[in-house]
C-alpha cells in the first residue's frame, strides 16, 4: 500500500517537473531493495518452513515408540543443528529468504523437541516453563543471526506465554508469578526489533503491553488503577509526540507506533475511568476530559501520525454520542435523540473538515514546531 502511494506521488511530481524521472526510479529501486519491504515469496517460504516442521514433528510423534531412545535424542538434535547450519550457509551466500525459512524451521523443531523430550523422560514442569525455554532459545538465535523473522517469531512466542498464563493457568495476583514477567518479555521483543530491524514485531510488543495492562485492570478494577493507566498513557504520549521531549527523536525513529500506542493506552485509561465513576456530574467531567484528550491528540500528533488522527476522531465521535445519550436520551424521546445525534455528527464532520484543512495548510517545519 505504501509502495503504491509513493509511486503515485513520484509519477505526479515527475509529470509536474518537480522530480527527475531517473531519480524517481532510483528511489523506488532503493525502497524495493530494503530488507523490511513485504515480499510474498518470503512469507510463503516461512509458512512452508512452519508446515514442514509440523510434518516432521508429527511423523516423529507417530513413530515415537518404535524409535530407540538414544536415536530419538540424536535425531532431534541433528535436525536442529542441520537446520541452523543450513541457515548459516544460506545467509552467508546471500540467500536471505531461504536462510530465514531455515531459521524458523530450526526454532520450530527446537520447540517440538522440548515437548517430545519432556514427554519421553517425564520431566516435571508445565507448558509455561517449556514456552519460556523456547522463547529464550529463539531470542538467542535471533541475536546470533540478527534475524528479523526470528524476532517476529519471538513476538508470537511472547503472546503464547501470556495466553498460556491467562487462559490455562488462570493467572491472578495470587496465582502464577510468571504473569509479572510479561513486561520483561515486551522489553526483550522491543530490543530484538531494534537489533534485527523487524518492524512487524514492534506491533506485537506494543499490543502485548496493552493486553497485559488491560488484564491488570480487569484483575484489580479500582479507580487508582484506571487513573494510573490514563496518566501513564498521557505522559508517554506527550514524551513521544512533543518536539521538546528528550525522547521525541527516538520515538520518531521508531515510526508512528510509540505515539499511537501510548495514545491508545490513554484512551483505555479513560474508558476504565468511565466504568469507575458514579453520577452524571462525574460522568460528564470524564467525558469532557476525553473530548479534550481526543482533540489534543489530533492537534499534537494528528498531522504526521495517521493512526493517532483516526483514533482521535473515533474517540471524539463516540464520546460525543455517549454524552448525548446520557444527558439528552432520558429527556428527549427516541426520535428527538436521533435528531440531536444527527446534528452532533454533522457538527463533528464540520469540525473534522476544518481541522484537516488547517493541518494540511501547515508545512512540516511548522507542524513540528507547534
Amino acid at each position: 500500500m505504501y509502495r503504491g502511494r509513493i509511486e503515485k506521488d513520484f509519477n505526479l511530481w515527475v509529470s509536474k517537473g518537480l522530480l527527475d524521472a531517473g531519480a524517481a526510479r532510483a528511489m523506488l529501486a532503493e525502497y524495493d531493495g530494503r530488507e523490511t519491504v513485504f515480499s510474498a515469496g518470503r512469507v510463503l517460504l516461512v509458512l512452508a518452513a512452519i508446515l514442514v516442521s509440523a510434518a516432521i514433528l508429527l511423523l516423529v510423534a507417530a513413530n515415537w515408540e518404535a524409535i530407540p531412545r538414544v536415536a530419538r535424542v540424536a535425531g532431534i538434535v541433528g535436525l536442529i543443528w542441520s537446520f541452523y547450519l543450513g541457515a548459516a550457509a544460506c545467509l552467508g551466500r546471500g540467500f536471505k529468504a531461504m536462510g530465514a525459512a531455515l531459521l524458523v524451521l530450526a526454532t520450530m523443531t527446537f520447540g517440538g523437541a522440548i515437548a517430545l523430550v519432556g514427554q519421553m523422560y517425564h520431566l516435571s514442569g508445565d507448558s509455561t516453563d517449556a514456552l519460556l525455554v523456547w522463547f529464550a532459545a529463539a531470542c538467542v538465535a535471533a541475536l546470533a543471526f540478527r534475524s528479523a523473522a526470528l524476532a517476529v517469531f519471538c513476538g508470537f512466542l511472547a503472546w503464547a506465554i501470556f495466553g498460556e498464563l491467562v487462559v490455562d493457568n488462570d493467572a491472578s495476583f495470587e496465582g502464577n508469578g510468571y504473569i509479572y514477567l510479561v513486561p520483561m518479555l515486551v522489553i526483550v521483543v522491543m530490543a530484538l526489533v531494534r537489533y534485527a530491524n523487524a518492524g512487524m514485531a514492534r506491533h506485537l510488543a506494543y499490543l502485548l503491553a496493552l493486553a497485559w495492562l488491560g488484564w491488570f485492570y480487569i484483575e484489580l478494577p479500582e479507580l487508582w488503577v484506571a487513573s494510573l493507566l490514563f496518566g501513564a498513557g498521557l505522559v508517554a504520549f506527550l514524551l513521544a509526540s512533543l518536539p521538546l521531549s528528550p525522547l521525541y527523536r527516538l520515538a520518531r525513529d521508531a515510526g508512528a507506533a510509540p505515539a499511537f500506542y501510548s495514545f491508545a493506552l490513554t484512551v483505555m485509561g479513560l474508558a476504565a475511568l468511565h466504568t469507575e465513576v458514579e453520577g452524571l456530574g462525574q460522568d460528564i467531567a470524564i467525558g469532557a476530559t476525553t473530548l479534550a484528550v481526543a482533540l489534543g491528540g489530533i492537534a499534537i500528533a494528528g498531522r504526521l501520525n495517521g493512526p493517532v488522527r483516526f483514533l482521535g476522531y473515533t474517540v471524539f465521535a463516540v464520546e460525543t454520542l455517549y454524552l448525548a445519550s446520557e444527558t439528552l436520551g432520558s429527556i428527549l424521546g427516541t426520535s428527538g435523540f436521533f435528531l440531536i445525534a444527527g446534528l452532533v455528527v454533522a457538527l463533528i464532520a464540520w469540525l473534522v473538515i476544518r481541522l484537516e484543512k488547517r493541518l494540511s495548510g501547515k508545512t512540516p517545519l511548522e507542524g513540528s514546531v507547534a
